[in-house]
């Protein structure tokens, strides 16, 4: 199975550690979504714009973990989206973002430029 990560679980980022047995695939923008800085990390939701991300193949257990890590709480939703790696899961963000910090570009590697 394939996931699409877009901020903390990217690569030389803070929770890369995660996505240690995965194996990369490539680059992805998908679109029709927003990104919010939500402080340590960030949250996608349906919208106008883009969202830098990338997408890696992982197995059943990464995902359990990954699962515990993000959909514990209600703060995301797993979806599954299309990529040109084919399907692959990706966490939506689940609360309002009023009052959150929008990420213009997109790229959570961006965040500081906001």
């Amino acid at each position: 199975m394939r996931i699409f990560v877009y901020g903390s679980l990217r690569r030389k980022q803070g929770n890369s550690h995660w996505m240690t047995n995965a194996q990369w695939l490539g680059d992805y923008d998908i679109d029709h979504y927003q990104l919010y800085s939500l402080g340590h990390y960030p949250g996608a939701v349906p919208g106008e714009g883009t969202v830098t991300g990338e997408v890696y193949r992982i197995d059943a257990s990464t995902l359990a973990e990954l699962d515990a890590l993000r959909t514990s709480g209600g703060e995301y939703k797993r979806q599954l989206i299309q990529t040109p790696y084919g399907s692959a899961w990706m966490y939506v963000y689940q609360r309002p973002v009023e009052g959150l910090t929008r990420i213009d570009s997109g790229n959570w590697l961006d965040r500081d430029a906001n």
